[in-house]
């Protein structure tokens, strides 16, 4: 059975233009690939034939994979959200209560997240972690170093 995911209306044109780049670009140039390496004669000692196909082979499998997460992905209207608990799409304001040192995350489906931007996985385990706690409640969180404890300071939608 395929897993729901949810994504900003950025992440999906994101990842259709991905998926499309894929298909129209990548997959013309991997056959073209093959086609070229088949040219250079005796299939079976040809290691050029061999690395293309299997070069198309992951491309396939990625295009497959990219086509079953637009197939089962959902826009979320952020505007039904509720603000006062954290949610996918959530911006959060966290203090860890050991170091007080505060950091603020936007939690996104997993295909979007991006630490460097401070974007993660509402599948991650902090991010299951937070999903419904409120401004003001302690969440702790089982990482694989242990366990971390965070006051949720602010809750926000971008």
């Amino acid at each position: 059975m395929s897993k729901v995911s949810y994504y900003s209306e950025e992440g999906l044109k994101k990842l259709k233009a991905e998926l499309d780049q894929l298909r129209d670009v990548e997959r013309p140039k991997a056959s073209q690939a093959i086609g070229e390496a088949r040219d250079k004669g005796d299939l079976s000692e040809n290691a050029e034939y061999d690395a293309a196909k299997e070069a198309q082979g992951m491309l396939e499998m990625k295009i497959s994979k990219l086509e079953e997460l637009v197939a089962n992905a959902r826009v979320i209207d952020e505007s039904q959200l509720d603000t006062s608990k954290i949610l996918i799409h959530s911006t959060v304001k966290l203090k860890n209560t050991k170091t007080n040192q505060e950091m603020t995350y936007k939690l996104v489906a997993q295909s979007e997240a991006d630490l460097k931007s401070n974007k993660i996985s509402v599948d991650s385990p902090i991010g299951k972690g937070l999903l419904g706690k409120k401004e003001g409640e302690l969440a702790d969180i089982k990482v694989p170093n242990g366990t971390l404890t965070f006051e949720i300071i602010e809750i926000s939608r971008d």
